[in-house]
């Protein structure tokens, strides 16, 4: 995959998990394993890029006598999955007409195949 389309898919994902409730790392890489691979290693570079770029506040919790970094999204956050699923939209438009033309294209060459077998 284009690491450019898994960067913007993995943002999403994040935004996506942090607009239901606030999360924490691990948490959020367990919640997205049933959507795709992504390893700590792989979400926090994420996450602080999101907040660098206002998607996110963070702020530390206690939690079994350690602090514990939560995320939550925020209304520019909210805005930028809103963005995406518009942009993703539009190209679900694109992918259907390319699997539609790709299937009368398949159709097509059997036909031609069929006919010279004839």
């Amino acid at each position: 995959m284009d690491p450019q389309l898994k960067r913007g898919l993995t943002d999403a994902c994040v935004l996506a998990l942090l607009s239901r409730e606030d999360s924490y790392g691990y948490k959020l890489v367990r919640d997205a394993a049933g959507l795709m691979p992504l390893s700590e290693s792989t979400l926090y570079p994420v996450l602080r890029r999101l907040e660098e770029a206002g998607a996110l506040g963070v702020y530390s919790q206690e939690h079994g006598g350690r602090l514990r970094r939560y995320y939550r999204i925020t209304q520019q956050g909210r805005q930028q999955l809103a963005d995406f699923a518009r942009e993703w939209e539009a190209l679900g438009k694109v992918y259907a007409f390319i699997k539609q033309m790709e299937k009368e294209n398949q159709q097509h060459l059997t036909r031609e195949e069929n006919d010279h077998e004839a």
